[in-house]
């Protein structure tokens, strides 16, 4: 998918709200922009991409390699991490895994993790993944409430880890900072002829900084080798069989391990599903509408709210303003109170995403569309940095680059670039995937929980259902409710299913559902 899950505290919506972000603590910050008049050309930064030559990789002297581990790969599997306080309880490390499977004898790269022990009598290891692609593991499992429940804290080790090319592990690089900036407010609706080949040469010029910078990385970042990866992790940390929670994008990656590793599965929960037989331009498609009907599910309840900029509470009335609103921002970006950017139509139109993944973030969405509507873009702004992963100084994560390494790999262009009908960098990526679309069905794996929200945005209700039908072991539980993903999001029936699967390996009935919670009386 094309963006990976926010998790909206209400600590850091009440900054939103307030405006404050500038002030915000850095850890806040760092989940908290991108405009500036676009150049026609974007300047490519070249680096050596940051793999380690080595011809093999030494495990810990009295360590012996996984039953079953494939011969070449002994000494990856036969690794323990060594594991060093890095902050309050958690625990860090890294694990070396090879650049190329298929050469586990060649360049190995780093994978970072992060462990957050069971509080009471453990159970074993749950590994997470919060999406994206290019979501961090390490930065989720900071945020331990959103991800697991005490209940299952208390039995099990929360295990997070950057993938491949993500944050702390070897790394993809593409873009510098303030190419990134530039890149972000480039109008993504052109109406002229020069704007069409700025949005096209800008696509072209990130994939090829990708190359430059990354290029000896960028054939071995798909979903497959990441899968690869985890099951090195579960190895490592000591379990025969992996539990394992994944959201979004993670879904993918959860399913992908499922297929290549039935028999080392013992629990996987895959929330906010995607479907594998999905091309690039069909998941494009899925989102599209899946973002309508979200917006639609955010105007309903404005319309019952005081600070609704919708006065009149119609749905059409309602979405033809903020065409209306677009459309002037596309020839006039919005002023931002803290920095000399501007709030373009891509930003704004970013800022509203942002806000649809989680309906906790509907009263900032409702403040900041009134604020836009009176020409001040300052919280839309702020919303797309949250999405972009923006921070206050002005840096990024790298989550974008290795979203779109990975994205071009699993959902590669099935068409001719066309600049007229716009552009992605995989149209131009520099490598292409091995193996095509498919339906994953963990043949032999046991029980697997996918879970469907019905109005997500993200990943729509019905890509839940097909991931549940490929699988051979699927069951799909269906949360009738709005935003992003479902677990850990209120609902007290979602959470009861989860937490008893993950315990007990006791799954719901296919096809048992859980009710819509009860709005607060306000909001």
């Amino acid at each position: 998918m094309r963006r990976l899950p926010r998790v909206i505290t209400p600590a850091l919506a009440g900054l939103l709200i307030a405006g404050l972000a500038a002030t915000a603590t850095p850890a806040q910050a760092a989940e908290l922009s991108p405009t500036a008049r676009v150049s026609p050309t974007v300047p490519v930064a070249r680096k050596a991409p940051a793999v380690q030559a080595a011809p093999g990789v030494q495990a810990a002297p009295a360590v012996q390699a996984a039953p079953g581990a494939p011969a070449a790969l002994a000494a990856y599997y036969g690794q323990r991490p060594p594991w060093k306080a890095c902050g309050g309880a958690y625990q860090c490390a890294k694990l070396k895994v090879p650049l190329d499977y298929a050469d586990p004898a060649g360049d190995r790269i780093d994978i970072a993790l992060i462990r957050l022990p069971a509080t009471g009598r453990r159970l074993g290891s749950v590994v997470i993944n919060p999406g994206g692609p290019g979501g961090s593991g390490i930065e989720a499992a900071r945020n331990a409430d959103a991800f697991l429940s005490p209940a299952v804290r208390a039995r099990f080790d929360l295990v997070g880890f950057d993938p491949r090319g993500v944050g702390a592990s070897t790394p993809v690089r593409c873009f510098t900072d303030g190419q990134l900036d530039s890149y972000y407010a480039i109008d993504r609706t052109p109406d002229t002829a020069f704007e069409v080949k700025n949005l096209d040469l800008a696509q072209k010029q990130f994939a090829q900084a990708c190359k430059a910078r990354s290029g000896r990385l960028l054939p071995h970042l798909g979903t497959p080798d990441a899968a690869r990866d985890m099951d090195v992790l579960r190895a490592a940390l000591g379990e025969s069989r992996l539990t394992y929670v994944g959201f979004s994008y993670g879904t993918f990656l959860g399913a992908t391990y499922a297929d290549l590793f039935p028999g080392k599965v013992r629990a996987l929960v895959l929330d906010g599903a995607m479907d594998p037989t999905r091309t690039g331009d069909e998941v494009g498609t899925g989102q599209s509408g899946g973002f309508g009907v979200a917006f639609d599910s955010f105007l309903r309840d404005c319309f019952k709210r005081a600070d609704c900029p919708f006065r009149a509470h119609r749905l059409s009335a309602a979405n033809a303003k903020l065409e209306a609103l677009l459309k002037r921002v596309d020839r006039a970006p919005l002023r931002n109170q803290y920095d000399g950017r501007q709030a373009s139509e891509s930003i704004a139109i970013t800022g509203i995403m942002s806000a649809l993944y989680s309906e906790s973030a509907w009263p900032v969405l409702r403040q900041a569309l009134a604020d836009a509507f009176q020409g001040d873009g300052t919280r839309l702004l702020l919303l797309a940095d949250l999405y972009n992963e923006r921070r206050a100084d002005g840096t990024y994560a790298n989550s974008f680059a290795a979203q779109e390494a990975v994205d071009c790999l699993d959902h590669p262009a099935t068409h001719k670039p066309d600049p007229r009908n716009g552009t992605s960098p995989c149209d131009y990526w520099p490598v292409r995937r091995k193996t095509s679309v498919r339906p994953l069905r963990a043949d032999g794996a046991p029980t697997i929980l996918v879970i469907g929200t019905l109005r997500d945005p993200a990943t729509p209700y019905k890509w839940a259902q097909a991931l549940a039908s490929q699988l051979s072991s699927g069951v799909l539980l269906t949360f009738d409710g709005d935003g992003h993903t479902a677990y850990r999001k209120g609902s007290a029936c979602v959470d009861r299913y989860v937490d008893r699967y993950l315990l007990t390996r006791t799954a719901p009935a296919n096809g048992a559902n859980c009710p819509k919670i009860k709005p607060a009386t306000s909001r």
